[in-house]
């Protein structure tokens, strides 16, 4: 149902100066408040939630190349507003229908000759606003040199923040500071030494998570970033945010051959911790395929790989060598366990050419090869052995942060996945030097780029499209972070874009990193985390071929939390990451990983603090079962669940896998219980989380 309203004085607060007339609109349930205004010809905006301030009076604007500033001396040539709402299917996703319900305010600029347009979206759990500029006359170039966005909260809030501007994209852990800390000065004083690393600003990567002192949160992020440049955010002092663009080589912002339609600037608004989790904004944001394209071909599921052994326990090398990994009667045996145990991919890495002991992590070197694979790999005898097997090739794409040679063997690539049966491909991007990516030019001259500027997100967009016409799904690491352009490309099914797993492998992400992630990170959209590691201890080899343990080496968790990650995580295609010979420990603990889906229904969030503790109620979406997945910091806690949100007209069965008293994360992490209790929605469980542990739930209806 779409309503069409006419500018209206109720809606209107109209000052004597034509061009500083104020406009107010609220969400549809009438809690959030947007005001629109111009101040002698500059426009802004402020944010209310039930009388509380969420932003102050904040400039918007974009300056173009020539000298147009379209951030001043305007005056509103026209204002229109409507509502909408429907419900839409999403393809995947944590919920079988998602609500869209908003208020739309559109603002016709005008400065002279010139027009730009604002948009306003208003929710109920939040706020979208874009820039549009069309094809004009009196615009020659539409090249941004800087985008004039203002997010202007108080100096007493804080911010769960990451460092943009640096060496290693997304993967890093988060710091909890004032607003105005925000730097890569007071991240080397708390997290991790960022000094060699001058190149770039002061600012947050988005979506950066935000504790009001007033008592609410609020996330700001982008949505349906398409054909311009990531947003960051820097600090101005006294509580204000101001949008910054990465920059090509040359300095600008973004390139455009014509017209302007620039991402959403989003403001997720929730009055807790957990209400921040249930919103759908960034996903309203976004557009449905086009009518003409079928994704009918995307499907969610779970996979195991050939990768643990190489980046987690050392047992095996990339590359070829006496030790190799991706070799085929190794990877014939991890098929045969895969697909008994009913995964639907498994994921082989080190199969192309390329590969070699020194191939990280700067950019430079022996460039990958995606289409002939090592010696000791048969892609064709792989092949014919899972033809009967019901399980697939997940493919591996590694370029170094080498484009040109990706783009170059792209579509041959995907032609040879396709015939090879392949349904999935893992990307990967490592260059961990800032400011790194090269770009050449017909005439061959070089220039670097960010990872998140506009060469790289159109990169990124050309891959899943080409994907698409292969029938392939994408797992992008070191990607692009998640705007929601999933709901529009099922096929960009999912994605890592944070420290990960992996990092436990040969480093540490520390044991509270865990529940910062899904009030930071996971609030964009799935993660590729790839949990289910069983052996959390004694696991790494000093190098492939001796017996030799790093006892240093540890997995900062438990097993029941490794467990409560699939449920409280969310990705639509999940990876079991451990080696086989540690599920084969565990046999009852992995049924859990084998059932728990990866499509659902819906979702509760049953208690939360942020960056402490989360648990997550989640209802499969093929049966009428449930699965709860809760987490801790590195503290012990113990909850009482209630299940009223169970059917009250059916009994159940709770398989609880949990901590035992004697479990902890770094002196006991692989102790756990498990325990089956008969349930209907009038019971409450008790339930014990170890330090820096966890629990799993598997609700089945009798």
């Amino acid at each position: 149902m779409k309503n069409l309203c006419l500018l209206s004085f109720f809606l209107m607060l109209i000052s004597c100066n034509k061009n500083d007339i104020s406009t107010i609109i609220d969400s549809p349930d009438k809690k959030i408040k947007v005001i629109f205004f111009l101040d002698n010809g500059t426009p802004y905006y402020s944010i209310e939630k039930e009388d509380k301030l969420i932003l102050k009076k904040s400039k918007l604007g974009l300056i173009l190349k020539d000298n147009v500033f379209l951030n001043k001396n305007f005056i509103i040539n026209n204002i229109q507003i409507d509502s909408y709402k429907n419900l839409w299917k999403p393809l995947l996703g944590e919920y079988k229908i998602i609500e869209n319900n908003y208020k739309e305010l559109k603002i016709e600029l005008k400065q002279n000759k010139k027009i730009l347009f604002l948009e306003f979206r208003i929710f109920n759990d939040g706020i979208g606003f874009r820039y549009t500029i069309p094809n004009q006359k009196n615009i020659k170039n539409y090249d941004i040199i800087d985008e004039i966005t203002e997010f202007n909260l108080s100096e007493k809030d804080s911010a769960f923040w990451q460092p943009a501007f640096s060496y290693r994209r997304y993967e890093f852990l988060y710091a909890n500071t004032r607003i105005d800390e925000i730097s890569k000065k007071k991240y080397s004083e708390l997290v991790e030494d960022l000094s060699f690393d001058s190149i770039g600003f002061d600012a947050a990567q988005t979506p950066l998570t935000i504790k009001k002192n007033n008592g609410l949160f609020i996330s700001i992020h982008e949505a349906n970033l398409i054909n311009y440049s990531s947003m960051t955010l820097s600090p101005k002092g006294k509580g204000k945010l101001e949008a910054l663009l990465y920059p090509w080589s040359d300095g600008t912002k973004v390139k455009l051959n014509e017209s302007i339609i620039s991402p959403w600037r989003t403001i997720q608004i929730a009055d807790s911790s957990s209400d921040l989790l249930n919103s759908s904004l960034i996903l309203n944001l976004n557009e449905d395929p086009e009518k003409t394209e079928d994704y009918s071909w995307v499907k969610p599921g779970k996979y195991m790989g050939v990768w643990w052994e190489m980046i987690g326990t050392n047992e095996s090398t990339w590359w070829p060598s006496e030790f190799h990994g991706a070799n085929t009667n190794k990877v014939k045996k991890y098929l045969d366990f895969a697909s008994k145990h009913n995964f639907d991919g498994l994921l082989v890495e080190g199969w192309n050419k390329g590969w070699y002991p020194e191939w990280c992590c700067s950019g430079n070197g022996i460039p990958f090869n995606f289409i002939d694979t090592v010696d000791d790999f048969d892609f064709n005898e792989i092949t014919s052995y899972i033809s009967d097997k019901n399980i697939s090739i997940v493919g591996h794409h590694e370029t170094g942060g080498q484009i040109e040679n990706y783009e170059n063997q792209l579509e041959e690539a995907f032609k040879l996945y396709q015939k090879m049966g392949v349904k999935y491909v893992k990307t990967g991007y490592v260059n961990d030097v800032s400011k790194n990516i090269k770009r050449i030019e017909k005439d061959g001259n070089v220039f670097k780029e960010w990872h998140h500027g506009q060469f790289m997100i159109n990169h990124f967009q050309k891959v899943i499209e080409i994907a698409a016409k292969y029938k392939i799904s994408i797992i992008t690491h070191e990607p692009i972070k998640d705007t929601g352009l999933r709901r529009k490309f099922p096929n960009f099914i999912s994605r890592e874009g944070a420290k990960g797993q992996e990092f436990n492998g040969f480093s540490s992400n520390g044991v509270n990193h865990a529940t910062d992630l899904p009030f930071t990170r996971l609030l964009s959209g799935p993660m590729d985390y790839t949990p289910g590691i069983f052996q959390l201890n004694k696991f790494r080899f000093i190098a492939p071929g001796t017996n030799e343990l790093d006892y240093n080496a540890i997995v900062p968790s438990t097993i029941a939390k490794e467990l409560a990650l699939y449920v409280v995580y969310y990705s639509p295609m999940q990876m079991a990451a451990d080696l086989p010979k540690h599920y084969k420990k565990h046999p009852r603990a992995f049924e859990f990983i084998k059932k728990v889906p990866v499509n659902w229904e819906s979702k509760l969030i049953l208690n939360s603090k942020i960056s402490e503790y989360l648990t997550i109620a989640r209802k499969d979406i093929n049966s009428e079962n449930w699965y709860i997945g809760g987490i801790t910091d590195e503290k012990q806690r113990e909850f009482y669940l209630k299940l009223d949100f169970l059917n009250p007209k059916h009994e159940y069965l709770a398989k609880i896998y949990q901590d035992t008293k004697k479990t902890h994360w770094k002196k006991n992490p692989m102790e756990y219980e498990i325990k089956e209790i008969e349930i209907n929605n009038e019971s409450t469980i008790p339930i014990y989380l170890a330090p820096g542990g966890g629990f799993a739930i598997e609700i089945i209806k009798n």
